[in-house]
């Protein structure tokens, strides 16, 4: 009886996250990616939430933040240092799990914070900036972000609603062709500029200029309506969130988790070449494997 109503919550998870917004990604994608895993972990984070259930937050509470905005300038210039030094850039041992699919088009990023791992050389080349994000204890994560001309980031959805996204214009084309589309809706970022969205909804990125376009790309603790809601979001973070930890360079902590990567990375080569031979074939064996471990969940 217990497992009935184990996998009933699963299920009844799965079908709300798949039906929020407006904006879906196919269902067998739906069901066959990090959103299954995650489903009733983040329907516990909506149910919860403190903040609208829109694709853009106006108001989030988090006062912190006006110190960003205002010290923008501030942060493009050690932005601006570490792209000169080429020290915003991919992943360099496929050891990034979080955003490693983003790699193919360009985009590079420099961590200054994740969540409870250490990143020394975040403190060493960007001090002032990381000093402004430790007064906002509602920052979990940031980073530099580049968007390169010509790069685009296919449709998604991030896999943790414990958190909202925050965006800093700091040097981008200031033009609509470079932008972000949310649920169906788009911005287009400016530098000395910021915005809030939910980044559960389906959300996809594009440069069309000849600019690269630079952000600070942070993860904000969701506002949750009760104290004990929100201390089981830290503790989740904390555990599941950091072990997702990748190095900016050699001192910096890795995670559990981009560990792990680096053999999946090798795995997914060989997975690729079987995607390239027959596709079909190929989802026909993945949805197989899912509904096999699913089946021995059931069974056992």
């Amino acid at each position: 009886m217990i497992k009935v109503g184990i996998i009933a919550l699963w299920l009844g998870s799965l079908t709300y996250i798949y039906f929020r917004g407006k904006v879906r990604l196919s269902f067998f994608r739906t069901v066959f990616n990090h959103t299954a895993l995650l489903a009733p972990v983040n329907a516990f984070m909506y149910l919860f939430s403190a903040v609208p259930a829109r694709p853009y937050i106006s108001d989030t509470g988090i006062k912190g933040l006006v110190a960003l905005d205002e010290n923008w300038e501030v942060i493009r210039a050690e932005a601006a240092n570490l792209a000169q030094a080429e020290r915003i850039r991919a992943a360099a041992n496929n050891d990034d799990a979080g955003f490693n699919s983003f790699f193919k088009t360009g985009w590079k990023r420099f961590y200054l914070k994740w969540y409870d791992a250490e990143h020394p050389s975040a403190a060493e080349l960007c001090p002032r900036t990381v000093a402004l994000l430790r007064q906002i204890p509602e920052v979990k994560a940031a980073l530099f972000a580049v968007l390169p001309p010509g790069a685009k980031l296919n449709p998604h959805r991030d896999p943790y609603a414990g958190s909202l996204r925050y965006h800093l214009g700091l040097d981008t084309p200031n033009a609509d062709g470079c932008f972000i589309e949310v649920d169906g809706q788009r911005y287009s970022w400016r530098n000395g500029e910021s915005v809030v969205f939910d980044e559960t909804y389906i959300h996809w990125a594009e440069n069309t200029t000849d600019q690269t376009r630079t952000i600070l790309f942070c993860d904000l603790e969701r506002p949750l309506k009760y104290g004990w809601a929100a201390r089981f979001n830290r503790w989740f973070s904390r555990v599941v969130m950091t072990a997702a930890a990748s190095p900016n360079q050699e001192g910096d902590q890795v995670g559990l988790v981009s560990r792990l990567f680096r053999f999946s990375a090798v795995v997914g080569q060989y997975r690729r070449r079987f995607k390239r031979w027959n596709k079909t074939v190929y989802q026909l064996v993945r949805a197989a494997l899912v509904l096999g471990v699913i089946a021995l969940i059931i069974f056992l």
